[in-house]
């Protein structure tokens, strides 16, 4: 388990209270009944822009504080606790490929802009089937063309980091607070609305000849990748946690045959299951974060290990709140829903667990 420091205590201590006040799950219940494209509450999301929460991966040099992956995903755990709908894990993904990246005219013109709240994401599937590999997406003279698909935050966002045969790239939605959603525009980009179980933003994004700036190679694909997969697994961690903690609030209340559930011996296994589950499920979280705050050269497999953990982990939690929560916990009108519903998503992005568990086997020779 990592140990914070008095910052980073203090930025979890207010991700925490801001989750519980400003963002509970009534709110993504509201959210999900409102209206396409609303994902997310804008006004949320500036407001955690203000706070520095956009540019927590940003160098500071282009606006941002440079506090780390580690310090990300005790903001993202927090937010995963109370399902806050925003567009963190993959504005940070995205800000994460171009400061990384070759081009010093995209860090000067969008970290600055990603650091003070501008939506940006990445997109590299091109199918239900995680891949990095064998892309149809291509760039000439400067232009790139091909579809991807389930893009997070793909509504919403202004800036697309796109993964295409030869590595990534860089594309702006050139149509200043236009809407360009099923229509065409002059920046060559094209977004189709996709409603997923979890009610969150995802779209098809079709691009089509669009001006596009070089940031790296494959190898810079498969780093940025990695990050924006340790980004999630925190988020899970966080829905997990609160998952479990629900359940077990609802075992020490409810009564069944004069008792409670919670002095079942066969529960009580069950749930001390799960709370070792979770243990491990934190110290790999955040052992991937850590390693690449730190730089490690086994970045790939600490990520790939936290996803397997975190996918199987927050499968096995989601499903024992539905069925330890008895027939209420079937019903739209209990939180259960929400958590299996987004767990189903978060457990596919990036790769689910036997992806990861092939490519950690993969990459210590087996």
């Amino acid at each position: 388990m990592a140990v914070l420091d008095d910052e980073q205590v203090m930025l979890r201590d207010t991700a925490r209270e801001r989750a519980d006040n400003e963002s509970p799950v009534t709110a993504f219940r509201a959210m999900r009944a409102a209206p396409p494209p609303e994902r997310f509450d804008s006004a949320a999301w500036a407001a955690m822009a203000q706070m520095g929460w956009a540019g927590i991966v940003v160098p500071e040099e282009q606006g941002g504080s440079a506090f780390g992956w580690l310090s990300l995903g005790t903001v993202l755990e927090q937010l995963g606790r109370t399902l806050t709908a925003s567009p963190l894990a993959a504005t940070a993904a995205a800000a994460s490929a171009i400061a990384m990246g070759a081009s010093d005219a995209a860090k000067a013109e969008w970290l600055p802009r990603i650091a003070a709240g501008e939506v940006a994401t990445l997109a590299v599937d091109e199918g239900p089937i995680h891949a990095t590999t064998g892309l149809t997406t291509k760039v000439a003279n400067g232009r790139l063309s091909g579809q991807k698909a389930f893009v997070a935050e793909g509504d919403s966002a202004r800036a697309f980091v796109v993964a295409a045969r030869d590595g990534l790239y860089l594309v702006a939605d050139g149509i200043d607070g236009g809407d360009n959603r099923g229509g065409d525009n002059r920046s060559g980009v094209t977004r189709s609305p996709r409603r997923m179980a979890d009610s969150r933003s995802h779209a098809t994004v079709c691009f089509d000849a669009a001006p596009a700036t070089r940031l790296g190679g494959p190898d810079l694909t498969q780093a940025v990748v990695d990050r924006a997969t340790a980004a999630i697994t925190a988020e899970m961690l966080g829905m997990a946690e609160a998952a479990f903690a629900q359940t077990n609030d609802f075992l020490k209340t409810r009564v069944q045959f004069g008792q409670q559930l919670s002095t079942f011996q066969a529960l009580q296994h069950r749930m001390a299951r799960m709370f070792t589950e979770l243990e491990l499920m934190r110290s790999v979280v955040e052992g991937a974060l850590e390693a690449i705050d730190a730089g490690r050269s086994d970045v790939d497999q600490a990520v790939s290990l936290a996803k397997a953990t975190a996918s199987d982990t927050l499968k096995l939690v989601t499903r024992e709140m539905v069925q330890l929560h008895g027939g209420i916990g079937m019903t739209d009108e209990h939180d259960a829903g929400f958590y299996i519903k987004r767990a189903a998503v978060l457990e596919t992005m990036w790769g689910n667990a036997a992806y990861h568990r092939d490519r950690f086997a993969r990459l210590n020779g087996y």
